[in-house]
Protein backbone atom coordinates (compact mmCIF):
# COMPACT_ATOMS: atom_id res chain seq x y z
CA UNK A 1 0.00 0.00 0.00
CA UNK A 2 2.93 2.49 1.02
CA UNK A 3 4.92 1.02 -2.03
CA UNK A 4 1.40 2.47 -4.42
CA UNK A 5 1.16 5.44 -2.45
CA UNK A 6 4.79 6.20 -3.06
CA UNK A 7 4.20 5.96 -6.96
CA UNK A 8 1.62 8.37 -6.65
CA UNK A 9 3.26 10.45 -5.09
CA UNK A 10 4.30 14.37 -6.83
CA UNK A 11 7.61 15.50 -5.09
CA UNK A 12 8.51 19.68 -5.42
CA UNK A 13 9.74 20.13 -9.01
CA UNK A 14 10.60 23.69 -9.98
CA UNK A 15 10.23 22.95 -13.46
CA UNK A 16 8.90 26.18 -15.53
CA UNK A 17 8.30 29.71 -14.15
CA UNK A 18 5.54 31.81 -15.49
CA UNK A 19 6.59 34.95 -17.26
CA UNK A 20 4.11 37.09 -14.92
CA UNK A 21 5.86 36.22 -11.33
CA UNK A 22 9.18 37.62 -13.34
CA UNK A 23 7.54 40.82 -14.03
CA UNK A 24 5.99 41.27 -10.64
CA UNK A 25 8.81 40.83 -8.75
CA UNK A 26 10.82 43.46 -11.51
CA UNK A 27 7.71 45.56 -11.05
CA UNK A 28 8.17 45.28 -7.11
CA UNK A 29 12.00 45.74 -7.37
CA UNK A 30 11.26 49.15 -9.75
CA UNK A 31 8.49 50.88 -8.02
CA UNK A 32 10.70 50.64 -4.40
CA UNK A 33 14.36 51.09 -6.29
CA UNK A 34 14.05 53.99 -8.62
CA UNK A 35 17.13 55.07 -6.90
CA UNK A 36 19.18 52.72 -9.05
CA UNK A 37 18.66 54.50 -12.25
CA UNK A 38 19.58 58.23 -9.95
CA UNK A 39 22.57 57.11 -7.72
CA UNK A 40 25.08 55.78 -10.69
CA UNK A 41 24.36 59.59 -12.53
CA UNK A 42 24.99 61.07 -9.41
CA UNK A 43 28.22 59.26 -8.94
CA UNK A 44 29.80 60.04 -12.32
CA UNK A 45 28.54 63.16 -11.71
CA UNK A 46 30.35 64.14 -8.79
CA UNK A 47 33.40 61.80 -9.30
CA UNK A 48 34.31 63.94 -12.40
CA UNK A 49 36.96 66.94 -11.85
CA UNK A 50 35.32 69.78 -10.95
CA UNK A 51 37.72 71.59 -13.70
CA UNK A 52 36.73 69.46 -16.22
CA UNK A 53 33.21 70.86 -15.53
CA UNK A 54 33.03 74.20 -14.99
CA UNK A 55 35.27 77.06 -14.85
CA UNK A 56 36.25 80.64 -13.27
CA UNK A 57 34.26 82.26 -15.96
CA UNK A 58 31.45 80.24 -15.60
CA UNK A 59 31.36 80.64 -11.78
CA UNK A 60 31.02 85.08 -12.03
CA UNK A 61 28.60 84.50 -15.20
CA UNK A 62 26.42 82.18 -12.77
CA UNK A 63 26.77 84.51 -9.87
CA UNK A 64 25.40 87.60 -12.12
CA UNK A 65 22.64 85.29 -12.98
CA UNK A 66 21.94 84.47 -9.64
CA UNK A 67 21.73 88.21 -8.59
CA UNK A 68 19.36 88.92 -11.40
CA UNK A 69 16.98 86.36 -10.83
CA UNK A 70 17.08 86.07 -6.56
CA UNK A 71 13.26 85.26 -6.23
CA UNK A 72 13.15 82.74 -8.91
CA UNK A 73 16.42 80.83 -7.29
CA UNK A 74 15.28 81.70 -3.92
CA UNK A 75 11.82 80.06 -4.90
CA UNK A 76 13.78 76.99 -6.78
CA UNK A 77 15.23 76.28 -4.07
CA UNK A 78 12.34 76.53 -1.71
CA UNK A 79 9.91 74.05 -3.90
CA UNK A 80 13.08 71.52 -3.93
CA UNK A 81 13.41 71.53 -0.36
CA UNK A 82 9.70 71.36 0.22
CA UNK A 83 9.32 68.23 -2.57
CA UNK A 84 12.26 66.75 -0.96
CA UNK A 85 10.18 66.61 2.38
CA UNK A 86 7.59 65.50 1.40
CA UNK A 87 8.66 62.40 -0.52
CA UNK A 88 10.77 61.91 2.84
CA UNK A 89 7.92 62.50 5.26
CA UNK A 90 5.47 59.69 2.63
CA UNK A 91 8.04 56.75 2.41
CA UNK A 92 6.07 54.56 5.16
CA UNK A 93 7.44 53.85 8.51
CA UNK A 94 10.27 51.13 9.04
CA UNK A 95 8.78 48.09 10.46
CA UNK A 96 10.83 46.53 13.64
CA UNK A 97 10.64 43.12 15.54
CA UNK A 98 11.05 44.28 18.72
CA UNK A 99 11.06 40.68 20.27
CA UNK A 100 8.64 37.46 20.10
CA UNK A 101 7.97 34.77 22.29
CA UNK A 102 6.86 30.94 21.49
CA UNK A 103 4.67 29.20 23.63
CA UNK A 104 5.56 25.98 25.58
CA UNK A 105 3.30 24.03 26.70
CA UNK A 106 3.15 22.37 30.41
CA UNK A 107 5.09 18.87 30.38
CA UNK A 108 2.14 17.55 31.74
CA UNK A 109 1.26 17.79 27.40
CA UNK A 110 3.64 16.07 25.92
CA UNK A 111 2.52 12.93 23.95
CA UNK A 112 5.23 10.48 22.43
CA UNK A 113 4.44 8.50 19.81
CA UNK A 114 4.09 5.48 21.45
CA UNK A 115 1.39 7.58 23.46
CA UNK A 116 -0.30 8.54 20.73
CA UNK A 117 -0.53 4.91 19.60
CA UNK A 118 -2.30 4.03 22.66
CA UNK A 119 -5.04 5.94 22.67
CA UNK A 120 -5.42 5.41 19.46
CA UNK A 121 -5.91 1.71 19.84
CA UNK A 122 -8.07 2.67 23.02
CA UNK A 123 -10.18 4.88 20.61
CA UNK A 124 -11.90 1.73 19.27
CA UNK A 125 -13.09 4.45 16.34
CA UNK A 126 -10.02 2.81 13.94
CA UNK A 127 -9.74 -0.17 11.88
CA UNK A 128 -6.67 -2.36 12.40
CA UNK A 129 -5.12 -1.40 9.15
CA UNK A 130 -5.78 2.38 9.59
CA UNK A 131 -3.93 2.00 13.23
CA UNK A 132 -0.71 0.10 11.48
CA UNK A 133 -1.26 2.99 9.05
CA UNK A 134 -0.83 5.62 11.28
CA UNK A 135 1.87 3.56 13.25
CA UNK A 136 3.94 3.93 9.71
CA UNK A 137 3.43 7.72 9.69
CA UNK A 138 4.36 8.12 12.86
CA UNK A 139 7.64 6.40 12.08
CA UNK A 140 8.18 8.14 8.82
CA UNK A 141 6.86 11.77 10.23
CA UNK A 142 10.43 12.99 11.18
CA UNK A 143 8.38 14.10 14.58
CA UNK A 144 10.02 12.94 17.83
CA UNK A 145 8.71 11.79 21.08
CA UNK A 146 8.34 15.40 23.29
CA UNK A 147 5.93 16.89 21.12
CA UNK A 148 1.94 18.46 22.65
CA UNK A 149 -1.26 17.25 22.76
CA UNK A 150 -4.07 18.76 24.79
CA UNK A 151 -5.60 16.70 27.38
CA UNK A 152 -9.07 17.14 25.42
CA UNK A 153 -7.31 14.84 22.89
CA UNK A 154 -5.69 12.42 25.17
CA UNK A 155 -8.41 11.59 26.92
CA UNK A 156 -10.71 8.38 26.48
CA UNK A 157 -12.88 9.44 25.28
CA UNK A 158 -11.98 12.78 23.97
CA UNK A 159 -13.62 15.85 24.49
CA UNK A 160 -13.93 17.95 21.30
CA UNK A 161 -16.00 20.68 22.93
CA UNK A 162 -16.00 24.41 22.68
CA UNK A 163 -15.08 24.50 26.11
CA UNK A 164 -12.04 22.78 26.06
CA UNK A 165 -11.20 24.26 22.67
CA UNK A 166 -10.64 27.54 24.46
CA UNK A 167 -8.50 26.09 27.46
CA UNK A 168 -6.57 24.85 24.62
CA UNK A 169 -6.10 28.43 23.12
CA UNK A 170 -5.54 30.40 26.52
CA UNK A 171 -2.94 28.35 27.54
CA UNK A 172 -1.36 28.51 24.01
CA UNK A 173 -1.64 32.75 23.30
CA UNK A 174 -1.31 33.68 27.39
CA UNK A 175 1.51 32.04 27.90
CA UNK A 176 3.37 33.34 24.89
CA UNK A 177 1.99 36.65 25.32
CA UNK A 178 3.52 37.03 28.89
CA UNK A 179 6.93 35.98 28.12
CA UNK A 180 6.43 38.43 25.38
CA UNK A 181 5.21 41.21 26.94
CA UNK A 182 8.12 40.68 30.33
CA UNK A 183 10.63 40.65 27.97
CA UNK A 184 9.55 43.54 25.24
CA UNK A 185 8.61 45.81 28.74
CA UNK A 186 5.50 46.67 26.94
CA UNK A 187 2.44 47.44 28.94
CA UNK A 188 -0.77 46.40 26.84
CA UNK A 189 -2.09 50.06 26.90
CA UNK A 190 0.75 50.94 24.49
CA UNK A 191 -0.54 48.29 21.89
CA UNK A 192 -2.82 49.99 19.13
CA UNK A 193 -3.18 47.11 16.98
CA UNK A 194 -4.21 43.19 17.65
CA UNK A 195 -3.81 40.60 14.63
CA UNK A 196 -4.65 37.21 15.94
CA UNK A 197 -4.47 33.93 13.58
CA UNK A 198 -6.25 30.23 14.26
CA UNK A 199 -7.61 28.61 11.03
CA UNK A 200 -9.93 25.67 12.33
CA UNK A 201 -11.22 27.19 15.90
CA UNK A 202 -13.16 30.58 15.25
CA UNK A 203 -15.55 30.85 18.42
CA UNK A 204 -17.60 33.71 18.77
CA UNK A 205 -16.39 35.72 20.68
CA UNK A 206 -12.63 35.29 19.06
CA UNK A 207 -9.99 34.82 19.94
CA UNK A 208 -8.74 38.21 19.49
CA UNK A 209 -11.24 39.47 21.62
CA UNK A 210 -10.20 36.90 24.17
CA UNK A 211 -7.21 38.52 24.00
CA UNK A 212 -8.57 42.11 24.62
CA UNK A 213 -10.93 40.50 27.46
CA UNK A 214 -7.98 39.01 29.15
CA UNK A 215 -5.06 42.15 29.61
CA UNK A 216 -7.72 45.01 29.27
CA UNK A 217 -6.83 46.20 26.37
CA UNK A 218 -7.33 49.85 25.55
CA UNK A 219 -11.19 50.49 24.10
CA UNK A 220 -9.49 52.23 20.68
CA UNK A 221 -7.29 49.13 19.88
CA UNK A 222 -7.57 47.74 16.64
CA UNK A 223 -8.12 43.98 16.20
CA UNK A 224 -8.29 41.54 13.31
CA UNK A 225 -9.07 37.85 13.90
CA UNK A 226 -7.83 35.56 10.53
CA UNK A 227 -9.66 32.18 9.95
CA UNK A 228 -9.36 29.24 7.60
CA UNK A 229 -5.79 30.62 6.28
CA UNK A 230 -3.95 27.24 6.58
CA UNK A 231 -0.22 27.18 8.02
CA UNK A 232 0.95 30.21 6.37
CA UNK A 233 -1.32 32.58 8.03
CA UNK A 234 1.45 33.63 10.63
CA UNK A 235 3.10 35.18 7.36
CA UNK A 236 -0.50 37.06 6.44
CA UNK A 237 -0.78 38.21 9.75
CA UNK A 238 2.60 40.01 9.93
CA UNK A 239 2.17 41.46 6.40
CA UNK A 240 -1.52 42.62 7.93
CA UNK A 241 0.37 44.26 10.88
CA UNK A 242 2.81 45.87 8.60
CA UNK A 243 0.29 47.89 6.36
CA UNK A 244 -1.63 48.53 9.14
CA UNK A 245 1.91 50.13 11.38
CA UNK A 246 2.46 52.27 7.38
CA UNK A 247 -1.22 54.39 8.36
CA UNK A 248 -0.88 54.32 12.17
CA UNK A 249 2.39 56.00 13.54
CA UNK A 250 3.90 55.88 16.68
CA UNK A 251 2.51 52.10 17.63
CA UNK A 252 2.41 48.86 18.41
CA UNK A 253 1.46 45.95 16.89
CA UNK A 254 1.10 42.48 18.52
CA UNK A 255 0.68 39.10 16.20
CA UNK A 256 -0.51 36.37 17.81
CA UNK A 257 -0.12 32.71 15.49
CA UNK A 258 -1.45 30.06 16.51
CA UNK A 259 -3.24 26.44 15.53
CA UNK A 260 -5.66 24.51 17.53
CA UNK A 261 -6.35 20.36 18.22
CA UNK A 262 -9.17 19.70 20.25
CA UNK A 263 -11.76 19.87 17.91
CA UNK A 264 -9.86 18.88 14.95
CA UNK A 265 -8.47 15.31 15.99
CA UNK A 266 -9.69 13.16 13.85
CA UNK A 267 -11.34 9.80 14.65
CA UNK A 268 -12.26 8.27 11.38
CA UNK A 269 -11.46 5.90 8.85
CA UNK A 270 -10.42 7.84 6.08
CA UNK A 271 -6.93 7.96 5.34
CA UNK A 272 -6.08 11.73 3.59
CA UNK A 273 -7.74 12.70 6.59
CA UNK A 274 -5.28 10.50 9.36
CA UNK A 275 -1.90 12.19 8.24
CA UNK A 276 -2.83 15.01 10.19
CA UNK A 277 -3.11 13.14 13.68
CA UNK A 278 0.64 12.45 13.19
CA UNK A 279 1.93 15.95 12.42
CA UNK A 280 0.05 18.20 14.31
CA UNK A 281 0.74 19.41 17.73
CA UNK A 282 0.00 22.53 20.08
CA UNK A 283 2.33 25.18 19.57
CA UNK A 284 2.11 29.24 19.43
CA UNK A 285 4.07 32.61 19.45
CA UNK A 286 3.31 35.88 19.70
CA UNK A 287 5.40 39.13 18.16
CA UNK A 288 5.74 42.71 18.75
CA UNK A 289 6.23 45.05 15.75
CA UNK A 290 6.84 48.89 15.87
CA UNK A 291 7.46 51.68 13.58
CA UNK A 292 8.82 53.68 16.31
CA UNK A 293 12.01 55.17 15.42
CA UNK A 294 13.44 55.06 19.04
CA UNK A 295 12.59 51.31 19.12
CA UNK A 296 15.56 50.44 16.21
CA UNK A 297 17.93 50.19 19.18
CA UNK A 298 16.07 47.53 20.98
CA UNK A 299 14.66 45.71 18.67
CA UNK A 300 16.20 42.15 17.04
CA UNK A 301 15.06 42.66 13.36
CA UNK A 302 13.87 44.60 10.40
CA UNK A 303 10.87 43.87 8.23
CA UNK A 304 12.35 44.37 4.73
CA UNK A 305 9.82 42.29 2.19
CA UNK A 306 7.08 40.15 2.40
CA UNK A 307 5.93 38.13 -0.69
CA UNK A 308 2.67 36.67 -0.88
CA UNK A 309 0.89 34.46 -3.89
CA UNK A 310 -2.17 32.85 -4.18
CA UNK A 311 -2.92 29.66 -6.17
CA UNK A 312 -6.56 29.81 -5.40
CA UNK A 313 -7.89 30.37 -8.54
CA UNK A 314 -6.45 26.50 -9.14
CA UNK A 315 -9.70 23.86 -8.24
CA UNK A 316 -6.47 21.15 -7.89
CA UNK A 317 -4.63 23.64 -5.59
CA UNK A 318 -7.86 24.92 -3.81
CA UNK A 319 -8.76 21.54 -2.98
CA UNK A 320 -5.33 20.35 -1.56
CA UNK A 321 -6.01 20.46 1.62
CA UNK A 322 -9.73 20.53 2.63
CA UNK A 323 -12.37 20.41 5.56
CA UNK A 324 -15.01 18.38 5.86
CA UNK A 325 -17.11 14.84 7.38
CA UNK A 326 -15.93 11.90 5.95
CA UNK A 327 -19.17 9.44 5.54
CA UNK A 328 -19.54 8.35 9.41
CA UNK A 329 -19.72 12.33 10.57
CA UNK A 330 -16.42 12.66 11.54
CA UNK A 331 -14.36 16.30 10.74
CA UNK A 332 -11.08 16.35 9.94
CA UNK A 333 -8.64 17.98 6.95
CA UNK A 334 -8.55 15.72 3.91
CA UNK A 335 -5.13 16.19 2.05
CA UNK A 336 -5.00 15.50 -2.01
CA UNK A 337 -2.59 12.95 -3.14
CA UNK A 338 -1.90 16.51 -5.37
CA UNK A 339 -0.28 18.55 -2.25
CA UNK A 340 3.12 18.26 -2.95
CA UNK A 341 3.03 19.22 -6.58
CA UNK A 342 0.95 22.37 -5.53
CA UNK A 343 3.17 23.05 -2.94
CA UNK A 344 5.95 22.58 -5.76
CA UNK A 345 3.95 25.44 -7.50
CA UNK A 346 3.22 27.73 -5.16
CA UNK A 347 6.57 27.99 -4.20
CA UNK A 348 7.64 28.24 -7.67
CA UNK A 349 5.40 31.52 -8.34
CA UNK A 350 6.49 32.61 -4.68
CA UNK A 351 10.39 32.56 -5.15
CA UNK A 352 9.81 34.13 -8.82
CA UNK A 353 8.85 36.88 -7.40
CA UNK A 354 10.84 37.42 -4.84
CA UNK A 355 14.15 36.93 -6.25
CA UNK A 356 14.92 40.51 -8.31
CA UNK A 357 13.98 41.98 -4.48
CA UNK A 358 16.84 40.03 -3.06
CA UNK A 359 19.53 37.84 -5.18
CA UNK A 360 22.36 39.35 -6.52
CA UNK A 361 22.92 40.89 -10.19
CA UNK A 362 24.66 37.63 -11.28
CA UNK A 363 22.37 35.18 -9.74
CA UNK A 364 19.52 37.66 -11.99
CA UNK A 365 21.38 37.51 -14.92
CA UNK A 366 22.09 33.92 -14.99
CA UNK A 367 18.11 33.15 -14.27
CA UNK A 368 17.28 35.65 -16.68
CA UNK A 369 19.27 34.93 -19.60
CA UNK A 370 17.86 30.82 -19.45
CA UNK A 371 14.26 32.28 -19.08
CA UNK A 372 14.64 34.15 -22.25
CA UNK A 373 15.85 31.22 -23.99
CA UNK A 374 13.40 28.94 -23.17
CA UNK A 375 10.18 31.00 -23.39
CA UNK A 376 11.64 33.87 -26.26
CA UNK A 377 14.28 31.36 -28.53
CA UNK A 378 11.86 28.21 -27.30
CA UNK A 379 14.96 26.03 -26.41
CA UNK A 380 12.80 23.67 -24.40
CA UNK A 381 15.57 21.40 -23.36
CA UNK A 382 17.14 24.11 -21.46
CA UNK A 383 16.91 23.29 -17.94
CA UNK A 384 15.14 26.23 -15.93
CA UNK A 385 17.78 27.82 -13.61
CA UNK A 386 16.95 27.65 -10.22
CA UNK A 387 18.93 30.85 -8.71
CA UNK A 388 21.19 30.21 -5.17
CA UNK A 389 19.47 31.82 -2.84
CA UNK A 390 21.98 30.88 -0.72
CA UNK A 391 23.70 34.21 -1.69
CA UNK A 392 20.73 35.67 -0.20
CA UNK A 393 19.57 34.74 2.93
CA UNK A 394 22.15 33.32 6.01
CA UNK A 395 19.37 31.72 7.71
CA UNK A 396 16.42 30.14 5.80
CA UNK A 397 13.23 28.93 8.13
CA UNK A 398 11.05 26.68 6.18
CA UNK A 399 7.71 25.78 7.78
CA UNK A 400 8.09 22.53 9.13
CA UNK A 401 5.31 20.64 7.76
CA UNK A 402 6.05 17.12 7.16
CA UNK A 403 9.63 15.49 6.88
CA UNK A 404 9.21 15.03 3.22
CA UNK A 405 8.31 18.33 2.44
CA UNK A 406 11.49 19.62 4.00
CA UNK A 407 13.17 16.65 2.05
CA UNK A 408 12.01 17.94 -1.34
CA UNK A 409 12.83 21.74 -0.45
CA UNK A 410 16.08 21.03 0.68
CA UNK A 411 16.97 19.39 -2.64
CA UNK A 412 15.41 21.65 -5.16
CA UNK A 413 17.07 25.15 -3.41
CA UNK A 414 20.38 22.95 -2.76
CA UNK A 415 20.60 23.65 0.71
CA UNK A 416 22.86 21.92 3.30
CA UNK A 417 22.10 19.96 5.93
CA UNK A 418 23.12 22.91 8.87
CA UNK A 419 20.44 25.64 6.82
CA UNK A 420 17.86 22.69 6.77
CA UNK A 421 18.40 21.90 10.65
CA UNK A 422 16.01 24.48 12.46
CA UNK A 423 13.14 23.41 10.51
CA UNK A 424 14.06 20.06 11.12
CA UNK A 425 14.64 20.57 14.80
CA UNK A 426 11.52 22.31 14.69
CA UNK A 427 9.80 19.25 13.39
CA UNK A 428 11.29 17.00 15.67
CA UNK A 429 11.08 18.32 19.00
CA UNK A 430 7.60 20.50 18.71
CA UNK A 431 5.93 18.78 15.75
CA UNK A 432 4.02 20.69 12.56
CA UNK A 433 2.41 24.04 14.90
CA UNK A 434 1.12 25.14 11.97
CA UNK A 435 1.49 29.02 11.11
CA UNK A 436 3.48 29.08 14.55
CA UNK A 437 6.53 26.81 13.24
CA UNK A 438 8.35 29.62 11.87
CA UNK A 439 8.75 31.16 15.00
CA UNK A 440 10.08 28.25 17.06
CA UNK A 441 12.78 27.72 13.65
CA UNK A 442 13.99 31.43 14.34
CA UNK A 443 14.11 30.43 17.86
CA UNK A 444 16.05 27.61 17.44
CA UNK A 445 18.82 29.82 15.46
CA UNK A 446 18.75 32.48 18.39
CA UNK A 447 19.45 29.84 20.77
CA UNK A 448 22.37 28.56 19.13
CA UNK A 449 23.63 31.80 18.71
CA UNK A 450 24.26 32.00 14.84
CA UNK A 451 21.85 35.45 13.90
CA UNK A 452 24.59 37.97 13.25
CA UNK A 453 24.35 42.09 12.77
CA UNK A 454 23.67 42.16 9.21
CA UNK A 455 22.21 38.41 8.82
CA UNK A 456 19.21 37.65 6.24
CA UNK A 457 16.22 35.62 7.35
CA UNK A 458 13.82 33.73 4.99
CA UNK A 459 10.50 32.54 6.26
CA UNK A 460 8.99 30.40 4.09
CA UNK A 461 5.06 29.66 5.07
CA UNK A 462 2.71 26.64 3.23
CA UNK A 463 -0.86 27.00 3.23
CA UNK A 464 -4.29 25.66 2.37
CA UNK A 465 -5.76 27.44 -0.09
CA UNK A 466 -2.93 26.71 -1.96
CA UNK A 467 -0.97 29.86 -0.43
CA UNK A 468 3.19 30.36 0.05
CA UNK A 469 4.35 33.31 1.60
CA UNK A 470 7.41 34.50 2.59
CA UNK A 471 8.82 37.65 5.10
CA UNK A 472 12.54 38.42 4.49
CA UNK A 473 14.38 39.91 7.73
CA UNK A 474 17.22 41.95 8.62
CA UNK A 475 19.44 41.21 11.87
CA UNK A 476 19.79 44.38 13.16
CA UNK A 477 22.25 43.34 16.27
CA UNK A 478 23.82 40.22 16.68
CA UNK A 479 22.14 38.03 19.84
CA UNK A 480 24.15 36.50 22.77
CA UNK A 481 22.19 33.04 22.64
CA UNK A 482 23.43 33.33 26.91
CA UNK A 483 20.83 35.89 27.09
CA UNK A 484 18.23 34.70 24.74
CA UNK A 485 14.86 33.36 26.84
CA UNK A 486 12.85 30.75 24.65
CA UNK A 487 11.64 26.99 24.53
CA UNK A 488 14.89 25.79 23.33
CA UNK A 489 16.89 28.03 26.04
CA UNK A 490 17.33 25.06 28.49
CA UNK A 491 17.88 21.91 26.08
CA UNK A 492 19.38 23.45 23.39
CA UNK A 493 22.84 21.84 23.75
CA UNK A 494 20.70 18.41 22.97
CA UNK A 495 20.30 19.38 18.92
CA UNK A 496 20.70 18.59 16.82
CA UNK A 497 19.91 15.23 17.18
CA UNK A 498 19.94 12.17 14.42
CA UNK A 499 16.83 11.75 12.60
CA UNK A 500 16.44 8.31 10.51
CA UNK A 501 16.40 9.47 6.62
CA UNK A 502 13.30 6.94 5.77
CA UNK A 503 11.29 6.63 2.66
CA UNK A 504 8.02 8.89 3.19
CA UNK A 505 4.89 7.29 2.66
CA UNK A 506 2.92 10.14 0.25
CA UNK A 507 -0.43 10.96 0.53
CA UNK A 508 -3.09 8.11 0.13
CA UNK A 509 -5.89 8.90 -1.93
CA UNK A 510 -9.37 9.29 -0.37
CA UNK A 511 -10.87 5.70 1.12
Amino acid sequence: MADQANKNQKNIQITSVKLKYVKLGYHYLISNALYLIFVPILAMIFSAPLPALITNQDFSHLWILLKLNLFAVVSGISLLIFLATVHFMSRPPKIYLVDFACSKPNPSCKASKKTCMEKIIRYGTFTEENIEFQRKIFERSGVGDETYLPNSVTDIPPKPTVKEARKEAANIMFGAIDELLAKAGVLTKEIGILVVNCSVFTPLPSLSAMIVNHYKFRGNVLTYNLGGMGCSAGLISIDLAKDLLQVHPNSYALVVSMESITQNWYCGNTRSMLIPNCLFRMGGAAILLSNKRKDRRRSKYQLVHVVRTHKGADDKSYSCAYQQEDEAGYRGVALSKDLMAVAGESLKANITTLGPLVLPISEQLLFFATLVAKKVFRFHKIKPYIPDFRLAFEHFCIHAGGRAVLDELEKNLELSEWLMEPSRMTLYRFGNTSSSSLWYELAYLEAKGRIKKGDKIWQIGFGSGFKCNSAVWHALRKLDATKVKNPWTSEINNFPVDVPRLAAIGMPSNG
